[in-house]
């Protein structure tokens, strides 16, 4: 029976932790354990016969390191390796005649992305498709995504798996003590992506000891209409006696399990530290159990990469500003690629209360589809609300919902076949919330009931698709009432016909209902309010219109959606300390084009600060000010990965222009001090290690990057050779660890005087202090401070 169809009847679990087990084999930190697949293939045969005889339904591959950069030198191709991890899970089970799954295991790659990263998404993509391939042809059942923490990596994860197999796809995330992925993603954000993308079942791995991983467990049940799947680590790994471990036992971890499972899990197993022991226990324990039934959620939702925005009883405000019609100022800077323009334009309309941008770039005379690629990833990195991809070309379309991270809403589909059969295959493929447009090969009905029964057409041939009405937005088409008064009336009672009678959300642009009159806001507002009345869910408007955004905010504290009436408040309350919006004012500060995350922006605003104030007083009351707000606000998790490291651009930008500053007249940039920094040997991931470097190097430190995979001699020698008083080291595996004690042992003997800092998912506190660090952080910004208290 498929994996799937059984979850709706019975707990299925996977097996537990196989590094753990080949750490007790005797791998060395740094050693690739997927090699062990071609030169110790007994060993990893007879770990998986050892969770399987503990009772495991699925095991997992040794599989989970394999692609193209990790692998690059060790002699073997990413296919021989996949091939030879899938065949050996094969034969334990063969061999020990139990029925059970091989999950080809896929794990991260360990690079940032664009445009936080160097590594271009389809890159990304690409770089998974070997080991995908070779995984079904060797006999995988299903493939698990599993340890993730960036939702931009896991949507080129899955699109590699659904592009090159067959098989079922299970995801499972990493996330922080708040709840969080890495690059700032929460759970609605992640589920949003990830069902839109339609795997087959999601959860959690790694990160967590099961204590903590079951609070995470109520949020996923909540807002899932998927399976469940919960592999937390045996607790948080400690040194004992040299070693690594982990310290919830077998028994402890079972009991915990046991109450994820009556919590609603559907499949259990385990990550670092887990043995066959604790597999045991925990089938055990749970023996008898059936699952809680998986049911649909029913939830009208699109994401971005931090955050999902739910359709409910509270209208959301889509901004109409970045769209050329009639804004001759957009169009040039369309022509001209002024992308900061565009940004501005964003930012102001996400100041003003926007819950999601609508981006349309047509223009006959440009490349569409490039520009609207550029233009979407561009936004992505200094807002976190969604977008709506706005485009009449299915190219443009299909490339904007590609690269898009997260769960789009795409404008647009209408009722003729040729259009549903574009766009419907796109959003069944990429995900997204669809608005439809109630016009077919006849035109726009000239009656309400015209335009609801092309509504029915549209939601009809979308469950085709295997689109739901949970994910259609029907727009009955606003049609100015300068060319017929009753044409308000038509779209209202369509409009209404279609929230209330077939029950689907409903969204309009808003302003359309104007066109030929004078004192246009006047009307648009009226509108606007009595179509709220009548059921919208989502107006296009401008949020630069203050009568608008009164009309908005005045509704919803009177139809009851606006608890205590707290964002009617609010929005007055700050309204005498709302800036002008940036898109207006032409120039921003240096300070507010850091925080903004605007390069272009701030590289000018230091070259007119410069004209009247010395470089380091720009730097002190300008740009360490800016960083140090954006550092704040990342650390409360109210500003993402993303802004703050497009924040650290606009500040290198700010600093490139004091630095020609000074070199015209004859000076040179104080350095605050020098840091070595490095990933530790046998770890080639160095995600963390980048972004500390960019924030060291914006806060003034001269950083001396020896990158990944270095050896202790080498750490030791670049921190004598630059006399420097402060090292930081980078781990992200269990297995590596060790070379970070190693590398201590030979700093603290070597340069007394020298401080190490450390950083890394497997560590903590407890584990850095055993090791002898002198500083652990657990984000780039505790780093700063650090090195800030160190050298001052």
């Amino acid at each position: 029976m498929n994996i799937i169809e059984r979850l709706q009847t019975e707990l299925l679990f996977f097996d537990g932790a196989m590094g753990t087990m080949l750490q007790k084999q005797g791998i060395q930190p740094g050693e690739l354990p997927e090699v062990w697949n071609m030169t110790k293939e007994n060993v990893i045969r007879n770990i998986h016969k050892s969770y399987l005889e503990a009772g495991c339904d699925i095991v997992k591959s040794n599989t989970f390191g394999i692609n193209p950069f990790k692998m690059k030198n060790c002699g073997y191709t990413c296919e021989e390796l996949t091939e030879k991890g899938i065949r050996l899970a094969k034969q334990a089970i063969a061999e020990t005649g139990r029925e059970a799954y091989v999950a080809l295991d896929i794990g991260s790659l360990g690079k940032l992305l664009e445009p936080l990263g160097d590594l271009p998404f389809e890159e990304a993509c690409k770089a998974f498709v070997p080991v995908c391939i070779a995984g079904e042809r060797a006999g995988a059942d299903l493939c698990l995504i599993e340890t993730m923490n960036d939702t931009y990596e896991i949507k080129a994860a899955v699109l590699a798996a659904k592009e090159h197999t067959s098989l079922p796809i299970i995801v499972t995330m990493v996330l922080d003590e708040n709840g969080k992925l890495l690059t700032g993603a929460d759970l609605e954000a992640a589920v949003a992506l990830l069902e839109g993308l339609r795997v087959d079942a999601i959860g959690l791995n790694c990160g967590f000891g099961p204590d903590v991983m079951k609070k995470f467990l109520p949020k996923l049940r909540e807002i899932s209409s998927l399976p469940i799947v919960i592999n937390p680590n045996a607790g948080l790994p400690v040194v004992v006696d040299g070693q690594t471990s982990y310290l919830v036992k077998p028994e402890e971890f079972a009991s915990i399990m046991k109450e994820i499972a009556t919590d609603g899990a559907s499949i259990l197993g385990g990550c670092c530290g887990t043995t066959p022991d604790h597999i045991r226990a925990l089938i055990e324990t749970c023996k008898g159990m059936a699952p809680l039934l998986v049911t649909e959620k029913n939830r009208s939702v699109v994401s971005s990469y931090t955050h999902a925005v739910v359709f409910d009883n509270q209208p959301k405000i889509i901004g109409e500003r970045i769209n050329p019609t009639g804004k001759s100022r957009l169009k040039q800077a369309l022509r001209e690629k002024d992308l900061e323009y565009i940004y501005k334009e964003a930012l102001s309309q996400q100041d003003r209360g926007a819950h999601i941008l609508d981006v349309n770039v047509g223009l006959p005379e440009i490349n569409e589809p490039e520009m609207m690629e550029s233009v979407i990833t561009g936004i992505q990195g200094i807002t976190g609300l969604p977008l709506q991809i706005d485009t009449s070309d299915i190219a443009a379309m299909e490339s904007a919902m590609r690269i898009y991270n997260g769960k789009p809403l795409i404008n647009s589909v209408n009722g003729k076949q040729e259009s549903m059969d574009a766009v419907f295959p796109l959003a069944a493929k990429y995900g997204g919330m669809i608005v439809c447009l109630t016009l077919d090969e006849n035109g726009i009905p000239k009656t309400a009931q015209g335009r609801i029964e092309i509504a029915e057409k549209i939601i009809n041939e979308a469950a085709k698709y295997g689109i739901s009405k949970k994910d259609l937005l029907i727009d009955s088409l606003a049609m100015t009432i300068s060319t017929g008064q009753e044409n308000a009336d038509i779209t209202l009672d369509a409009l209404h016909d279609v929230r209330h009678t077939l029950g689907v959300h409903t969204t309009l642009g808003v302003s359309n209902i104007s066109f030929g009159l004078p004192q246009r806001e006047k009307v648009n507002t009226a509108f606007f309010t009595i179509a709220l009345s009548k059921g919208l869910s989502a107006g296009i408007i401008n949020p630069n219109s203050e009568a608008m955004m009164d009309a908005y905010y005045a509704y919803c504290a009177l139809n009851g959606s606006d608890q205590q009436c707290s964002s009617y408040i609010n929005y007055y309350s700050s309204q005498a300390q709302q800036p002008q919006a940036a898109a207006e004012t032409g120039e921003l500060t240096l300070f507010d084009a850091v925080v903004k995350g605007l390069a272009e922006s701030a590289g000018k605003a230091a070259e007119k600060e410069l004209e009247s104030k010395e470089p380091l007083a720009v730097i002190d009351e300008d740009l360490i000010p800016a960083l140090d707000q954006v550092g704040q606000g990342f650390e409360k998790k109210t500003i993402f990965l993303p802004q703050l490291l497009m924040s650290a651009e606009a500040a290198k930008a700010g600093f490139g222009a004091i630095k020609a500053h000074l070199k015209v007249k004859g000076a040179a940039s104080e350095s605050k001090g020098t840091v070595v920094i490095a990933t530790v040997k046998g770890d080639i991931h160095d995600i963390g290690k980048n972004i500390v470097k960019v924030l060291l190097e914006n806060y003034g430190f001269q950083v001396i990057d020896l990158g990944k995979d270095v050896p202790p001699e080498r750490v030791v020698e670049a921190a004598k050779e630059h006399q420097v008083k402060l090292v930081g080291l980078s781990a992200l595996m269990t297995t590596t660890v060790a070379n970070m004690e190693l590398t201590i042992r030979m700093l603290k003997q070597q340069l007394p005087d020298c401080n190490v800092m450390v950083g890394g998912a497997v560590l903590t506190q407890t584990y850095a202090d055993m090791i002898g660090a002198d500083f652990y952080s657990k984000d780039a910004m505790g780093s700063v401070r650090y090195a800030n208290e160190l050298f001052a």
